[in-house]
C-alpha cells in the first residue's frame, strides 16, 4: 500500500539518504523536509498534467453575482479543484479567473484534476514521478549538492515522460501531444 511515508522514503533513498522515515511527524529532519513540502509537490505535480487517476467531473453552481463583462455566468469550482480541464462540450468557451469558471453557458459541467489526500489512489507512475520531483526539490537541502539536484531532476523529468506517455495509452481521444517543456528537459 502507497502511503506519503512510502514516497518520502522512495525519495530519500533516491538521494542516498541512508535513515528512512516512519512517519510524517517524527522529528528528524528528512521528515520535516518531507512533510513540509509533500504536499505542495504532489499538487504541483496533478497539475502540471490531466493525470487519469486524478480525474473527476462536477456540474458547478452557478454563482448569484455576473462577471463586470466578457462572459454572461460565473461558477464556483470545487474546493478540491487543481486544474479545469474542459467543459462537457468541447466547443465551449470558458475562462478561469480565482476559484470560479466564467463563461456563456447556462449550466456548467466540467472535468477537473483534483487534489488527492489519499496518495494510494494515485497510479504507481504518477507516484514514482511526485517521488523523484520531491527527491530533486529535497537535494539541496539534505545533500547540498547542486550535481546531486541536476540528477534528480533528469530522473524526475524521465519518470514524468514515462507517467504520462503510459497515462494518454489509457484514453480514446486521440493522439497524445507531448508538452513542450517535457520534452525541452529530456
Amino acid at each position: 500500500m502507497a502511503t506519503k511515508v512510502s514516497i518520502c522514503n522512495r525519495a530519500l533513498a533516491s538521494l542516498g539518504v541512508r535513515n528512512r522515515i516512519a512517519s510524517m511527524s517524527e522529528n528528524s529532519e528528512p521528515a520535516r523536509k518531507c512533510n513540509l513540502i509533500l504536499d505542495s509537490i504532489i499538487e504541483e505535480v496533478l497539475r502540471a498534467y490531466p493525470w487519469n487517476c486524478a480525474t473527476d467531473r462536477a456540474s458547478l453552481a452557478q454563482s448569484s453575482a455576473s462577471p463586470a463583462f466578457g462572459y454572461t455566468y460565473k461558477y464556483a469550482l470545487p474546493n478540491d479543484c487543481l486544474r479545469v480541464i474542459g467543459m462537457e462540450y468541447e466547443d465551449s468557451e470558458y475562462k478561469v479567473e480565482g476559484r470560479f469558471l466564467l463563461t456563456d453557458e447556462t449550466e456548467a459541467n466540467i472535468i477537473y484534476i483534483k487534489k488527492i489526500d489519499d496518495v494510494n489512489t494515485l497510479d504507481i507512475l504518477c507516484r514514482a514521478a511526485i517521488s523523484a520531483r520531491l527527491a530533486a526539490e529535497l537535494a539541496i537541502p539534505l545533500t547540498n549538492s547542486n550535481s546531486i539536484q541536476e540528477a534528480m531532476w533528469q530522473l524526475y523529468s524521465g519518470k514524468l515522460t514515462e507517467a504520462i506517455e503510459i497515462d494518454a495509452q489509457e484514453d480514446t481521444s486521440g493522439e497524445w501531444k507531448s508538452e513542450s517543456w517535457i520534452d525541452e528537459r529530456a
